[in-house]
């Protein structure tokens, strides 16, 4: 597996989301109905966000705000940093490690099309050195 899109293929192209207006408690919540560590943050079928665990911890526990009337939209992060469908496994683990984030929307023609986490990608790479290892196994054993 080598290709964004054959990740998606496999893991499936489930999108979770909260509008800006949601608390973030509903977010909170909606993570862990999920089993996710973020979600993407859409209004009017436009991604405007990413508001994850961090972004909870950082801008909403630590700023002392109340995650039952605080707003999504005031501790999402609005900066993006997205991957392509087609784009490689390889370039999104380049892309979190340099920006640092932990979730990518995946998007084909600017339209949001799943989500990949490190933990897909890490998923991915160790299947790839399993098979790598085995099959120098294989050739050393002859």
């Amino acid at each position: 597996m080598h290709f964004v899109s054959e990740l998606l293929a496999d893991k499936g192209r489930h999108i979770f989301a909260v509008h800006p207006n949601s608390t973030v408690l509903e977010a909170i919540r909606e993570m862990d109905r999920h089993g996710v560590g973020a979600l993407l943050v859409i209004d009017s079928d436009e991604l405007v966000g990413i508001v994850s665990e961090r972004d909870y911890a950082r801008r909403g526990i630590l700023k002392g705000r109340k995650s039952d009337s605080t707003k999504v939209g005031e501790i999402m992060t609005r900066e993006l940093i997205t991957a392509d469908l087609h784009g490689t496994i390889d370039e999104c683990m380049g892309q979190m490690t340099e920006q640092r984030v932990r979730h990518l929307p995946v998007l084909e023609e600017g339209q949001v099309v799943g989500v990949v986490s490190i933990g897909d990608l890490v998923r991915v790479i160790l299947a790839r050195q399993a098979s790598t290892i085995e099959q120098l196994s294989s050739y050393i054993k002859g």
